[in-house]
């Protein structure tokens, strides 16, 4: 037996943190290999430097928009080593929407999804007879101050990305020009000035765990999140005081639930570890169909593999929460995800917050939304 340990670092929810301490048990048991893993609050998970992780740990759960930074820094360990195709074509062929593809930068694979995420929609079927289906039923609720939607950064970005998606005008994804024409950003702009009139305020410093808490409480008249990441521990009897039910985005334009912004996360090895070769052999492990449907999804996580988000069993635990979003996920964008695009991230995402509050006129808001997305490309 080895007598190797790694050090793991994910985000602190128990979707995040959960299934990887209970995969890591059953990983000892049968390669002897132990894994401590720590846990950072979403949001420095969102912002806190890659590089810095990779230097003090071999593995790490990333999100795919660092990407193009965290190669460039040289932080990671690329996963596709020779002899192994056979299993990433499965990855590949098992992905939930664009999730495996998202890790692919420059001809080479970072990371492997090991939870599938977008923006869906929550809702409480205890109080509503069924998910709102067009944006128009939203506002309705939003009028009656029964919706929350949350704006903290970069989540107000988030939603920006995926009406303009979703109203047909996706956001673009290089630098080949603006993020998007002019009229139609102020389209995009204006509707989400309508609902952050509509909701409460606090939704400014709201992210979707702060949204789902309140959402769950026991005496919460909150409906509706019409566009939130969404958190199968939230689907779970017991969870919380009230179960929330997910569906897919209440559509804002005529073409489905398309265009809603991709998440997630993946599992990368850091290019500084020592022992890299154990640490790409857990990967493939945990990303694998066969884990991701079986203890990841046990433990509470959210898998990235299909073959848990079609999966009988796991979709009776969790109230359908896979089946019942299936088809936002499918239809979901890929964000950017230069070397530039965190920090553009970052900035816009305050910039829509800067206009909602000060109430600016939508085309300034938009003309410098493309000021600072070419900016992010060095032009």
């Amino acid at each position: 037996m080895n007598s190797i340990m790694l050090k793991g670092m994910t985000w602190s929810h128990p979707r995040g943190y959960d299934p990887m301490i209970a995969c890591s048990a059953i990983w000892k048991e049968k390669t002897g290999v132990e894994i401590i893993w720590d846990k950072r609050s979403l949001q420095d998970f969102e912002s806190y430097p890659v590089e810095d992780l990779a230097r003090a740990y071999d593995l790490i759960v990333i999100d795919h928009p660092h990407v193009g930074q965290i190669t460039g820094e040289g932080c990671l360990a690329p996963l596709d080593v020779v002899g192994r195709e056979a299993e990433r074509a499965a990855f590949a062929a098992g992905s939930v929407g664009k999730s495996y593809s998202s890790y692919e930068w420059q001809g080479r694979q970072w990371a492997f999804p090991i939870d599938a995420a977008t923006q869906v929609q929550a809702w409480r079927p205890d109080l509503l007879p069924a998910a709102p289906a067009t944006w128009g039923e939203v506002l309705d609720l939003a009028r009656q101050g029964r919706v929350l939607l949350p704006l903290r950064a970069p989540h107000s970005l988030m939603t920006f990305f995926t009406l303009a998606g979703n109203l047909g005008t996706p956001c673009a994804s290089d630098g080949s020009g603006d993020l998007i024409e002019r009229q139609a950003g102020r389209a995009v702009f204006e509707l989400i000035r309508e609902m952050a009139a509509l909701v409460d305020p606090v939704c400014l410093d709201m992210d979707p765990i702060a949204v789902s808490e309140r959402m769950a409480a026991a005496d919460s008249r909150i409906v509706c999140a019409p566009l939130i990441y969404g958190y199968v521990n939230y689907a779970v009897p017991g969870f919380r005081p009230k179960r929330l039910g997910f569906a897919d985005i209440a559509a804002a334009g005529s073409i489905g639930p398309v265009g809603s912004a991709l998440g997630g996360t993946g599992i990368a090895v850091s290019a500084f570890s020592a022992v890299k070769d154990e640490a790409i052999d857990f990967a493939y492990w945990i990303a694998s169909g066969d884990t991701q449907r079986g203890p990841y999804a046990a433990a509470g996580g959210q898998p990235g593999h299909a073959a848990a988000w079609q999966d009988g069993a796991v979709n009776a635990a969790t109230g359908d929460f896979y089946r019942a979003t299936w088809r936002t996920l499918e239809g979901a964008w890929l964000r950017p995800r230069h070397d530039g695009y965190m920090g553009f991230q970052q900035t816009a995402s305050d910039r829509i917050n800067e206009g909602l509050i000060g109430a600016h006129e939508g085309g300034r808001v938009i003309d410098d939304l493309n000021r600072l997305f070419r900016k992010s490309f060095g032009r």
